[in-house]
């Protein structure tokens, strides 16, 4: 089966929105286990810091699910920079942000990369499809 009910063409998803949407899911579950040890580490109250770790969270999840816009991204880098700033309560958030501004950026990059490939060879493939075949002469040697 090639193609949808419809007969139509399916649409790729893209490579590059599905690495960010799984780097900004797994962020929301870091930020929550910060959160935890934050309360108890960082001068700050506990409300505060649950207060920060849900919106923080929050962010990560618009940003997740607005990513099939500039907007989407733009949180993205957002979020990025809120978490490496966390750091000023909690030193080792440092760390975590750090890491995960390297791992927002890796997909950013490489799902470009993933996503200019396929369109390329989907491309290629289209080309391929639409190229007229060479019909064989009949075998006159029998």
């Amino acid at each position: 089966m090639s193609g949808p009910a419809g007969g139509g063409a399916v649409r790729q998803r893209s490579l590059r929105r599905s690495f960010a949407a799984l780097v900004l899911t797994g962020e929301v579950l870091v930020v929550g286990f910060a959160a935890l040890v934050a309360k108890d580490l960082a001068g700050v109250p506990g409300r505060q810091v649950l207060l920060g770790a849900v919106l923080l969270a929050a962010l990560c999840l618009l940003a997740a699910g607005t990513l099939r816009s500039r907007t989407g991204y733009l949180l993205g880098w957002v979020v990025q920079l809120l978490l490496v700033a966390t750091a000023l309560w909690v030193p080792l958030m440092g760390v975590l942000g750090l890491l995960f501004m390297a791992l927002w950026a890796t997909a950013l990059i490489q799902g470009g990369r993933a996503d200019d490939l396929t369109a390329r060879r989907q491309a290629a493939a289209g080309r391929q499809a639409a190229a007229p075949r060479p019909t064989s002469a009949p075998d006159e040697s029998r």
